[in-house]
């Protein structure tokens, strides 16, 4: 089995150093970073990374902003680190979406003890293989599709589209949002690549694909 990979994240290297020591020592991969923009590069060039431990004071850019920006594409759990213990600073942690708040000094095998129980809860929430809506059925580990029960041909891309809008049934995706978490953050190509896979991906679903809704001027809606 993989090992799963945490992004440490503080400009501190002797912290750094610390926390990824426990971290391998306890059998995870670990991925370092130095501030934050360093960090949010590494994250979104690495789809592996199963958790992240950041750092709230940090120079170019502080553990705030790196957690508001990954938050705007992914629900990877963070644990916050600060010097200050402020009950304002954990109100607005939680607020953004972070799933932990640690105060230093702290433990190192505490820490890694709350990486092991996030991950566990995590794997249990947001890991499931299968996603069924409206007839559709998808097998994320087989990488399978069905309808009514009929497996359907996909792409590699159309495949991963297609979860992605299960995954968010209900919201309104901009096509931004779709390229950065379906073809990479780094993707430079032309935005409308989106709508020739929409367009391919409805033909597949027959009368399914009218659940891909068309937000004009701005990008797509997944509906049952």
């Amino acid at each position: 089995m993989d090992k799963l990979k945490i992004l440490v994240v503080d400009d501190e290297s002797r912290m750094r150093k610390l926390v990824s020591d426990f971290l391998i020592k306890a059998g995870y991969e670990v991925e370092e970073a130095g501030d934050g923009m360093e960090a949010i590069d590494k994250f979104f060039a690495d789809k592996s990374i199963s958790l992240i431990i950041l750092d709230v004071m940090m120079p170019k850019m502080d553990g705030w902003e790196v957690c508001r920006e990954i938050r705007r594409y992914s629900k990877v759990p963070i644990i916050m680190l600060t010097a200050r213990s402020d009950e304002r600073d954990e109100l607005q942690g939680f607020e953004l979406g972070v799933d932990e708040y640690i105060s230093k000094p702290f433990s190192p095998k505490i820490l890694v003890a709350r990486v092991s129980a996030i991950l566990r809860r995590s794997s249990q929430t947001s890991n499931e293989d299968s996603i069924e809506e409206g007839g559709i059925l998808i097998n994320k580990s087989a990488h399978i599709a069905s309808i009514d029960g009929k497996p359907i041909e996909l792409s590699f891309k159309e495949f991963e589209l297609l979860t992605y809008f299960l995954e968010n049934k209900g919201i309104a995706l901009s096509r931004e949002n779709i390229l950065n978490n379906v073809w990479n953050y780094d993707y430079f190509g032309d935005a409308r690549t989106i709508d020739t896979h929409v367009k391919k991906l409805r033909a597949k679903l027959g009368d399914k694909g009218d659940m891909i809704k068309t937000i004009w001027g701005m990008g797509y809606k997944f509906e049952v």
